[in-house]
């Protein structure tokens, strides 16, 4: 009976694609013959390419490695480079400086603050992606991190979602209301359009995030509609804050050190497949040493930062699993499209060390709030543990960056999407180039709505959906990207990257100079060859297109500061990082042959 219920409903998603590419939708739906699919949202906050099991980690992740296994991986899903710039993209359908983050609200340079597109926040008087669901008759849902506006206009009920359970505010404690500043000391929550005094009891985000999803979903079965659920995790955004048994979980798996689990990732994204053969890896960051260089002190303390993501990771996933399993339970996964990917980079950046430096009120706020640092407190609702550049660069692997960086590692994000009955063979691994920003034209799509944002920055994905003959984009088409005045823009496999030095220069007697640099990342996805003097023209035609076209027609403002300005001057100067270098710290003992060694001779003999 399940088999033959799958089997239908498989049968009625494909008939929806047919009437769709028809243009006949709307009046299949209308003569009831096609049940519209549900749609599940799933987004992970500052989750790495490399960090679920299917793309490549040893991070335990059964669940979306079943989503990869019946559905399909994208090796080349872009996002914006911050959460927010991602968010108000997937909201609207439009690029970041056309929809309101140009920049995030802590981070505006003097001369974009109280300009157009660099609010921060999603702009007023878009249609949001709850808003074109809605008109197709979908009810809407929406649980965790909103990140999108904080006043009654902004806040989800607003934007187009029937319900809600919101973190409004960017990041913070996981178990509770603090925030990170003595300012804004408290994160704000809406549910159900209203602002809420306190939480729920014994809460935790990733558990309530899913607890009140499901809520949602139950109590809504009677309406008879579908549903598009939005479940926007706020794991795992540090602080690394996570429940046992997931906070021993992977108790000292990590003290072998960044750069032998970076590796033997690598290795695994080649076997998946997900990666050529002949793929180099990015060079490790020019700052950070060879873990196989720490003490045992040393390895035991970075390891048990990378020990409570994993957990913090493992146990979203669990959470991801009782969403699906209750689909199941009542029926409706067969009729559900999921999606899934991380909103941006791996979090490199200890921003926690930026926002609150010492003599500050806000290391005062930090000292009374998030003040047990010892090894064995972390990840308790006391402490902030965030794992640094050394792991941010193994979630990233093989890709050079991170969050906040437009290089592969900052804006190329593990895609996940299950189609039910879909033509493609499951657990199909595919190259298109995507972006966010094609989500909300790919759902407008499927439900025949038209896109009301006026010219969508993105392409609909159903023509590929519907066909694994065809591509999202050819080699014409083109993306860009702007954030804190870091640069890039990719045409088919071409991409050309402008970012602040030393991340974005590897020549350390530059004196900080910003230049264009250029990469075929078909080839050379970790970004090793800058072929800008090898391919002059190429340079000059994409540098083109970026400050002739993707400036003006998304209103770009580049800042007269960023955060990232005086990393020339605040890093050590840039050299190429070579394996077992230099040999000194390599050198190990040397043994003798065993029927050479003897006793000293005894001289007075």
């Amino acid at each position: 009976v399940c088999m033959c219920y799958d089997l239908c409903q498989a049968s009625r998603w494909m008939t929806l694609l047919l009437v769709v590419l028809s243009g006949s939708v709307s009046s299949a739906f209308a003569q009831d013959k096609v049940k519209q699919p549900n749609i599940l949202l799933i987004i992970a906050d500052d989750m790495g390419w490399a960090d679920a099991g299917s793309f490549g980690s040893e991070i335990q992740t059964p669940n979306l490695d079943r989503l990869a296994s019946e559905g399909l991986r994208f090796t080349n899903f872009y996002t914006q480079p911050l959460c927010t710039p991602t968010r108000t993209s997937l909201m609207s359908g439009l690029d970041n400086h056309l929809s309101g983050a140009g920049s995030m609200t802590i981070m505006t340079a003097p001369n974009q603050q109280g300009q157009k597109g660099y609010s921060g926040e999603l702009t007023a008087g878009l249609q949001t992606l709850a808003d074109v669901m809605k008109k197709a008759d979908y009810i809407t849902y929406m649980t965790g991190k909103w990140d999108l506006g904080r006043t009654p206009d902004k806040i989800p009920r607003a934007r187009g979602f029937d319900r809600d359970f919101a973190m409004i505010d960017s990041h913070g404690s996981h178990y509770n209301m603090d925030n990170l500043y003595a300012d804004n000391p408290r994160l704000i929550f809406t549910e159900d359009g209203k602002y809420l005094a306190k939480l729920p009891d014994n809460y935790y985000s990733t558990r309530t995030y899913t607890d009140k999803m499901l809520k949602f979903i139950k109590e809504g079965r009677d309406e008879g509609k579908p549903f598009f659920a939005y479940l926007s995790y706020q794991a795992p955004h540090d602080p690394h804050h996570v429940e046992e048994p997931w906070r021993s979980m992977y108790k000292r798996a990590y003290d072998v050190g960044w750069t032998k689990i970076r590796k033997d990732r690598f290795e695994r994204h080649k076997e998946l497949g997900i990666i050529p053969e002949d793929t180099e890896l990015a060079e490790r960051y020019w700052y950070l040493p060879d873990s196989e260089w720490f003490a045992p002190l040393g390895q035991a303390i970075q390891g048990r930062k990378m020990e409570l993501y994993a957990g913090t990771v493992t146990n979203m996933d669990m959470h991801i699993g009782r969403v699906l399993d209750y689909l199941k339970e009542i029926g409706e996964y067969e009729n559900t499209i999921v999606i899934f990917f991380g909103d941006n980079g791996p979090e490199g950046n200890t921003s926690f060390e930026v926002l609150a430096p010492p003599g500050t009120k806000n290391s005062i706020f930090a000292a009374r709030k998030w003040s047990e640092t010892h090894i064995n407190a972390l990840g308790g609702p006391h402490s902030y543990s965030e794992y640094g550049p050394g792991w941010a660069q193994v979630s990233a692997t093989p890709f050079y960056g991170h969050k906040a960086y437009t290089s592969e590692g900052g804006i190329r994000n593990g895609l996940i999407v299950r189609v039910p009955g879909s033509p493609h063979a499951a657990g199909s691994i595919r190259p298109d180039f995507m972006h966010v920003t094609d989500i909300m034209p790919t759902l407008a799509d499927l439900t025949k709505q038209p896109f009301p944002n006026g010219t969508p920055s993105g392409k609909s994905w159903v023509p590929m959906l519907s066909d694994p003959s065809k591509q999202v984009r050819n080699e014409e088409d083109w993306m860009g990207w702007e954030v804190l005045g870091s640069m890039a823009l990719r045409k088919g496999d071409w991409k050309v990257s402008n970012i602040w030095p030393p991340y974005g220069s590897d020549d350390p007697l530059s004196g900080g100079k910003r230049t264009w640099r250029l990469f075929n990342v078909k080839d050379d996805m970790a970004e090793r060859h800058n072929l800008a003097e090898k391919y002059p023209e190429k340079l000059k035609e994409l540098v083109a297109i970026y400050e002739k076209e993707y400036i003006p027609e998304n209103n770009v403002i580049m800042p007269n500061r960023s955060m990232v300005e005086d990393l020339w001057d605040t890093l050590p100067l840039r050299f190429p990082v070579y394996d077992n270098y230099p040999p000194a710290l390599y050198r190990k003992q040397y043994i003798p042959p065993a029927d050479m060694m003897a006793l000293p001779k005894n001289d007075k003999e």
